[in-house]
């Protein structure tokens, strides 16, 4: 699922730094003793003392009894024992009777579609189609990914189901990197979306520069949950990680 890899690697870049775990029973005991269960509003600086490169930005009730949900910069969330001793990285299910469910799914999909909502159409790069738009999606891309020019390819197909694409920049190698270089090319240029759909042909580009929104965009990707391109998120704040054929994106947006 979409946070996993980035929940992961934030506990196993703080493992990796720790000068020397705890290899016994006997020294975890000891570890707890010490700091004694913390109250809710101790555990974020006891987590600022354990895993000192991260940035707590919130920490409220779970569902799991014994422990708290830990947000932290980026949007990574963690469940961690109220006395800060464990974290679980990962999604967590609760399983009912109908079926495992997501209790988290619903706060995601609201904060992706608050955080969209503040991105003026007028910084995507917007492919519309031309009749009627009936469903939107908004996608994170990067041209040098070569399911992002497939995606791309069919971006035609997706506006005759009446699919809007607004491309939103995420080049994968980072800010400052060659892709950044040639998005901000692409957002500056004349044509936007000539600009865009030679990159993903792999042609050239004149290099612009102008006032744009490529890093703004890369950041937001990073926070909404973007760890791969093409990353595309619905009108309704679902998450869709990877390439999807257009026809198969338009009956999941039931148009088809």
């Amino acid at each position: 699922m979409i946070r996993n890899a980035a929940a992961c690697a934030v506990l196993a870049a703080a493992a990796a730094g720790a000068d020397e775990a705890p290899e016994a029973p006997g020294a975890i005991e000891a570890a707890q003793a010490q700091d004694a269960p913390a109250a809710s509003a101790d555990l974020a600086e006891v987590l600022e003392r354990r895993l000192p490169d991260v940035n707590v930005t919130s920490v409220e009730a779970s569902p799991i009894p014994g422990f708290l949900v830990v947000e932290i910069e980026g949007g990574v969330m963690l469940h961690v024992t109220e006395d800060g001793s464990y974290a679980i990285a990962g999604v967590l299910y609760a399983l009912t009777d109908q079926g495992p469910v997501d209790p988290f799914k619903a706060r995601w999909a609201a904060r992706r579609l608050a955080l969209l909502a503040d991105v003026p159409a007028d910084q995507m790069i917007v492919f519309a189609p031309a009749g009627e738009t009936r469903a939107v999606l908004n996608v994170f891309t990067d041209p040098d990914c070569g399911f992002c020019r497939k995606l791309h390819a069919e971006v035609p197909e997706l506006n005759s189901y009446g699919i809007e694409v607004r491309y939103l920049a995420f080049p994968r190698m980072g800010i400052g990197s060659e892709t950044y270089d040639r998005l901000v090319s692409a957002w500056c240029a004349e044509d936007p979306q000539d600009a865009i759909t030679d990159l993903k042909l792999g042609r050239k580009i004149p290099s612009k520069s102008c006032q744009n929104p490529v890093a703004e965009h890369y950041e937001m990707g990073k926070v909404v949950g973007v760890e791969g391109t093409p990353t595309m998120v619905t009108a309704d704040g679902e998450l869709i990680a990877g390439y999807v054929p257009a026809a198969q994106l338009a009956q999941g947006l039931g148009l088809k």
